[in-house]
């Protein structure tokens, strides 16, 4: 698509835009981790409380201008926030050892491509993927785990078709060649796929839409590698089940893992850990359940990998509630811990392709794996001996990881940190694996933000009471940054907090150029994890069962009055922002507590009923644990209370988007526009689920900025920006 966009304003109107320790020892890590990290709410220091200040053009001893919080200029621009927002969508090792990764590009819509790394120092990184593809799968809507590589040879899915292709890396002249049927469109994904040598086949999750898009059937099947003309149907492995992720085979590629799930759960709420033993014709005549058949036990196991010695290892939470690392006996069929430890060895399933560890060397009887977990608020690299049960910490500056891929003699290591944006680290180990020799990011989302330095925020991670007695939830708190402004000692910031999507899932403390966008500003930014968010175990997360739409307002709302309390912010303008759930959490917060002026949501939930009724199959049964009844249903729509609604709100939404239909964003504008309240809706073309075009992520951020600043914040914006006109505001 070109980069002409429309833009819906209003219903009428249209805007176009070109633009080492054992394991009795875990109660001792756990301590360290939460003294050295933990900013507690107690540490907070008072200060007055304030009231707006006039524009002031004087300058103050240490050369700051001083002016209004909000009105600040800063170089961190929208066009830089939307040009230096790459996704990284993978890593992997080639048969030279050479990395490859996956990264999208806003630039180019979205479109997402395979890079390999340079081939000496000073030369330009190699794009592997032609201009005519794009690496990516629908698969569940999020997709995830789109390609995959042994030796010279990548398979990956097509954007625009989702088939799967074959292509050389080495050869420049090589074309992918399709190994998928065509169906006539992309109704049929593939994921997580994975080499079976034995049979030269791509063993991988398929999601088949052609009978139904909102009912899709999921497999686990294998394609044939073979170089013929005659591309055949994939052959069905294992079926029968709503769900399967990891399918993984064993170095002598006679058994395969697999994880599988039903509804009404997602997996992260109650899977099953398969074992299936291939034949000699390639197909599974023997399954074993290694896991998750006992109702009488609680477990989500995920993420199995075979190590080379063929032991079956998997990350599992039935011990502590934490997901800490297993592994299969295979003799006894029975799992133990290999170590046990309050914290999260991986992440919720929401993508395919999580790689949360991996093995990097064996002597003997035992298996040395690298790993990443997190803790109270911060993410961990550590080594573990599954024989002596130890886990030894190394030391790395991300405090945020998320993938690992073991290379030659190395780490590469997807991560960040309040200073490091979404990046990947070359960690290289010393002989004893248990010391970092030497740390280099190879690649950064945000190459060029080093030049902004002097203006970031650094993230205060907070711990705050809820409403619940006795119990607390998280967040990271970014106070205004600009080190050529400052405020009057009489004046407190506005604040914008931050409702996150999922809703299981945790927002992290990182360098996002789009949040220092606001404290360069002069805004106070909070990002918040509230009851039912990832990463403090399954006694938090499941906290929002059958009470979405309360537990995370009311903890937004803590957070927020918290805040006010500790004289960090202006209780009087007060924002609330959210994506998707956060996006439901920002208007139900509007609806039914008072403690915010305005808000913003982007490709949020307005009808809870309408959503269950025409989201896509993965989620289609989510709510009936987090909600509940047909009562509650309707009760907690925001939808259904816009009487209950005071303030103004815009409204963000992808015309394509199959997680959250439009019809949810045009119901609540024209319900809220009926009873005159301040609102806009702006609609984008050719999006989806969440903006990945450079112009969109651009114009959303400079609408919800001049919006604030129009509707609550007394202050005038420092950029030239033409706002989107507000109904019942603009006349």
């Amino acid at each position: 698509m070109a980069l002409t966009l429309t833009v819906t304003a209003t219903a009428t109107a249209t805007l176009t835009r070109f633009t080492t320790h054992s394991s009795s020892s875990s109660s001792t890590l756990n301590h360290l981790h939460k003294t050295t990290t933990h900013f507690y709410y107690s540490l907070f220091k008072k200060t007055k409380t304030t009231t707006t200040a006039a524009m002031s053009s004087s300058s103050s001893a240490n050369n700051k201008i001083t002016a209004p919080y909000g009105s600040w200029k800063s170089p961190i621009t929208a066009d830089v926030v939307s040009g230096a927002s790459k996704r990284l969508g993978g890593t992997a090792i080639d048969g030279n050892g050479n990395l490859i990764w996956l990264e999208s590009r806003p630039t180019e819509s979205g479109r997402a491509v395979l890079v390999k790394e340079a081939a000496k120092p000073g030369d330009e990184p190699i794009d592997i993927t032609p201009k005519e593809f794009a690496v990516r799968t629908l698969a569940q809507e999020y997709g995830g785990g789109a390609f995959n590589i042994h030796g010279d040879t990548l398979v990956f899915s097509n954007y625009k078709d989702q088939r799967l292709y074959k292509q050389s890396i080495s050869s420049k002249d090589s074309s992918p060649a399709p190994l998928t049927p065509d169906y006539g469109g992309p109704v049929v994904s593939y994921a997580d796929g994975v080499f079976d040598h034995r049979f030269n086949r791509y063993v991988t999750v398929m999601e088949d839409g052609r009978k139904s898009s909102l009912n899709t059937v999921t497999t686990i099947v294998s394609v044939n590698l073979h170089d013929k003309e005659d591309i055949q149907e994939p052959k069905q492995l294992v079926s029968g089940n709503d769900f399967y992720a990891f399918p993984r085979i064993d170095q002598k590629n006679e058994r395969i893992a697999w994880i599988e799930w039903s509804h009404p759960n997602m997996p992260w709420d109650r899977t099953q850990l398969w074992v299936g033993y291939l034949s000699e014709n390639g197909d599974i005549y023997k399954r074993v359940c290694v896991c998750g058949s006992d109702p009488d036990i609680v477990e989500a196991p995920t993420e199995p990998k075979w190590s080379s010695k063929g032991e079956l290892f998997f990350v599992n939470d039935r011990a502590n509630g934490f997901w800490n690392i297993y592994k299969w006996s295979e003799t006894e069929n029975k799992v133990a811990p290999v170590y046990s430890l309050n914290a999260e060895f991986t992440r919720p399933l929401w993508v395919f392709g999580i790689n949360s560890y991996e093995f990097i060397q064996n002597h003997g009887e035992k298996n040395i794996l690298a790993c990443s977990y997190r803790q109270n608020g911060k993410s961990y690299i550590g080594i573990l001996d599954d024989v002596q049960s130890s886990l030894t910490s190394i030391d790395i500056p991300f405090t945020d990881i998320d993938n690992i891929t073991a290379g030659d003699n190395c780490l590469y290591i997807e991560g960040a940190s309040g200073v490091h944006p979404s990046s990947v680290a070359k960690v290289t180990l010393a002989d004893n694996q248990f010391k970092v020799v030497d740390f280099k990011i190879v690649w950064s989302s945000s190459p060029d933000c080093s030049k902004y330095e002097s203006y970031f925020s650094l993230p205060e991670f907070i711990e705050f009471p809820t409403e619940v007695p006795g119990q607390n939830a998280y967040a990271y708190f970014y106070p205004p940054s600009n080190s050529a402004y400052q405020a009057s000692q009489d004046e407190k910031p506005p604040l914008l907090l931050k409702s996150h999507g999922g809703p299981t899932a945790e927002t992290r403390g990182i360098l996002n150029l789009s949040i220092q966008y606001w404290t360069s500003r002069g805004w106070g930014f909070v990002d918040v994890n509230y009851g039912g968010s990832t990463g403090y175990g399954r006694e938090f997360r499941e906290r929002l069962l059958g009470r979405w739409g309360i537990v995370d307002v009311d903890d937004c709302c803590s957070c927020a009055n918290f805040l006010v309390k500790n004289g960090k912010v202006d209780g009087e303008r007060l924002c609330i922002t959210g994506g998707s759930a956060g996006g439901y959490t920002t208007l139900a917060a509007l609806a039914f507590k008072k403690t915010f002026k305005a808000g913003a949501s982007l490709y949020g939930v307005a009808d809870l009923a309408l959503l269950s009724a025409e989201t896509h199959k993965f989620e289609s049964r989510y709510m009936d644990k987090l909600v509940g009844s047909e009562k509650d249903f309707y009760e907690r729509s925001p939808i259904n209370h816009v009487n209950s609604f005071s303030c103004p709100i815009i409204l963000f939404q992808g015309l394509e988007d199959k997680v959250v239909p439009p019809d949810q964003a045009r119901k609540i504008y024209k319900a809220l526009k009926e009873k005159g309240l301040p609102v806009a809706l702006v609609e984008y073309e050719g999006e989806q689920h969440g903006f990945r075009k450079a112009e969109n992520i651009k114009f959303t951020l400079e609408q919800q900025m001049v919006f604030f600043a129009r509707t609550v914040g007394n202050f005038t914006v420092a950029d030239d920006i033409v706002p989107v006109k507000i109904d019942n505001f603009d006349y």
